[in-house]
């Protein structure tokens, strides 16, 4: 899933943790009980997607910030970059927790994998429209080093067309990382919360890929505007003539 967001494990719901419907009377603090059972499970507090890969950690000193701490990340470890990544919390979770211990006995909800399932397609789609877009803001950024030295209508022209290309491959892939990933943390939210599962989306991404959309356009009327001044200077000068 490009973008980020967490799936923070250690939320509590109703004053007990999903972890809690594991069988066994457990007495004792919440918040110290809530990370023994995690690590004996080999579950992380926290599982933060990004655009190639994933990372995961634990929230230090404790989960739950109280009148003397506020907890902050501690990230332990990093997937590999991959291409077309999908974060896909429930293979994750998954694959950590020890030999005999099935996510369905925690009460996993399918529905978080279901609508993993449905936006995939969607990602992949995205990763390409952003591996467009860098590759034309790139030669814009080439063409207007270009045309700054080579002034006239045809290298405007050119500027022009490269940034639309990058501003509509940019804003489409931006849309579909908008809509994709609040899909996916309004699913973890509703599924999950009976059972302590809290996600939420990252902003700094969001805001970086925005921006970078938003500024393509600018230099695009910039371009067009510098093009038409240039005509203009031009008809003047064989006026004069």
């Amino acid at each position: 899933m490009l973008g980020e967001f967490s799936v923070n494990t250690s939320s509590s719901s109703g004053g007990s943790s999903w972890l809690s419907s594991i069988e066994g009377d457990i007495q004792g603090d919440i918040n110290g009980l809530i990370n023994d059972v995690a690590k004996s499970l080999n579950i992380h507090d926290f599982y933060s997607a990004h655009l190639l890969d994933y990372c995961e950690g634990y929230y230090t000193p404790s989960p739950i910030s109280n009148a003397t701490s506020q907890p902050s990340k501690n990230v332990t470890s990093c997937s590999n970059h991959t291409a077309f990544f999908t974060f896909d919390p429930t293979a994750i979770l998954q694959s950590e927790l020890k030999p005999g211990t099935n996510l369905s006995e925690l009460k996993w909800p399918s529905a978080i994998k279901d609508a993993i399932v449905a936006i995939e397609t969607a990602s992949k789609v995205m990763f390409v429209l952003y591996c467009i877009g860098v590759g034309f803001a790139g030669l814009a950024l080439i063409g207007a080093l270009v045309g700054f030295f080579a002034r006239g209508g045809l290298s405007a022209a050119l500027n022009i067309m490269l940034d639309l290309m990058a501003f509509f491959s940019l804003g489409i892939a931006s849309a579909i990382e908008t809509a994709t990933s609040v899909k996916v943390v309004d699913a973890i939210n509703q599924y999950g919360s009976d059972i302590g599962v809290a996600a939420y989306q990252g902003s700094t991404f969001l805001g970086m890929t925005w921006a970078a959309t938003i500024l393509m356009l600018v230099a695009a009327v910039g371009w067009f505007i510098d093009c038409c001044i240039g005509r203009k200077q031009n008809a003047v000068k064989l006026g004069e003539k």
